[in-house]
């Protein structure tokens, strides 16, 4: 026994925040998320939680960030002016590692742009928008039931990982509604909660920052019930600033490994007829549901064509997107931006594989028309090789 939701896309990323434990939200309105904050608005306070209308963008994700650090999990939504606006929080949630939801849902741009069309412009801001070097964790459903499932794994990685994750929408996915079935059986996923307290002596000091294991992830616990400084500036154990260079260097590099050498845990993809393709379409968000209907159909061709759609987009499915290269002999990625994850795609490129880039920005969502095309332009090159 279930029920059966008609939902809309943003309103799935409420629903599953508040199943995940969110009981915070801090947000400033702006096309095309503003159904989050409104979502949020009127759930969060039926079960306890807290939403906030804050003054800008900025101060939205400085107040998730301290309730968060206050021991509720948190979240904000945004779309790119105000995502761009949230980068020096984000950089300092990553350093002070906090663990906390940015939902992105992308429209096209720069500056105000195309504020009621689809685009993803945003992939290489959310890969390196805040300034250092850090590794991001950043999730892209392409279907409404995989924003609600996903919306909880962002939550569970940003407190497995103590880092804030990026939860990533296009205009179109955060707008349609779709039928989602919730089997009552089911509908107890697995959520991460946060240490309600630390087994430790009365004049002891909680260290969230203690590096003596190395790559490990040290658990935090909510203020008052524990003592720690936090800063932005690099710091020792207990959060206070240093400037010892061996120090600092462990610190750097704590962040970055700490979700680099996992990477390959946290990857999510899924695959479509990969065993035999010639030919595979790499396509995520909503671009990944035109990608998946021109490769059934080029197969209903007998074309030999595969499809691959990455989730996690940051950090990258590395490995199995190298084999896909050495198996492959084209690769085609359709995306709506100038060629932003091509780029970081043709870098796994050692074998000098065809790679084909197909992109738009126009406002207007690829087509599985224009998919399937180039799909059948490479497979007659293939042939006449």
């Amino acid at each position: 026994m279930g029920k059966m939701l008609f939902l809309q896309g943003n309103e799935a990323v409420g629903m599953a925040a508040i199943k995940a434990g969110c009981r915070f939200f801090a947000g400033y309105p702006i096309t095309p998320s503003t159904e989050i904050a409104e979502y949020m608005s009127r759930e969060l306070p039926k079960v306890g939680g807290t939403f906030i209308q804050m003054e800008d963008e900025l101060g939205s994700a400085a107040a998730m960030i301290g309730a968060s650090l206050a021991g509720v999990k948190s979240m904000t939504a945004t779309s790119g002016p105000g995502f761009s606006l949230m980068q020096e929080a984000l950089g300092y949630a990553i350093m002070t590692e906090v663990p906390c939801v940015f939902v992105d849902v992308m429209r096209g741009g720069p500056s105000t742009g195309l504020p009621t069309k689809p685009s993803q412009g945003d992939i290489m801001q959310i890969r390196w928008g805040t300034h250092g070097d850090h590794h991001i964790i950043a999730i892209y459903p392409s279907t409404v039931e995989e924003v609600y499932n996903y919306t909880i794994t962002a939550f569970n990685y940003a407190e497995t990982y103590r880092t804030p994750v990026v939860l990533v929408l296009d205009e179109t996915l955060a707008h349609m509604r779709e039928n989602v079935y919730f089997d009552y059986e089911k509908e107890n996923p697995q959520v991460v909660e946060r240490l309600k307290e630390v087994d430790i002596g009365e004049e002891e000091l909680f260290l969230p920052f203690d590096l003596e294991e190395r790559f490990s992830v040290n658990p935090l616990v909510e203020m008052g019930k524990s003592r720690f400084h936090v800063s932005g500036l690099v710091h020792d154990e207990s959060g206070f600033p240093i400037r010892d260079p061996n120090t600092i260097s462990k610190v750097i590099e704590h962040l970055d490994s700490k979700i680099r050498l996992s990477a390959e845990e946290i990857s999510i993809y899924n695959e479509y007829m990969l065993q035999d393709a010639d030919i595979v379409v790499v396509a995520y968000g909503s671009v990944a549901r035109s990608a998946l209907k021109a490769v059934k159909q080029a197969r209903s061709d007998k074309i030999p064509v595969g499809f691959f759609k990455p989730i996690t987009i940051w950090p990258m499915p590395t490995s199995r997107l190298k084999m896909i290269f050495k198996n492959a002999q084209t690769i085609i990625v359709p995306e709506m931006n100038m060629g932003q994850y091509v780029k970081e795609m043709s870098r796994l490129n050692k074998m000098n594989k065809h790679v084909e880039s197909l992109t738009k920005t126009s406002g207007e969502l690829i087509t599985p028309e224009e998919i399937l095309n180039v799909i059948m332009k490479m497979w007659v090159q293939i042939t006449e090789m």
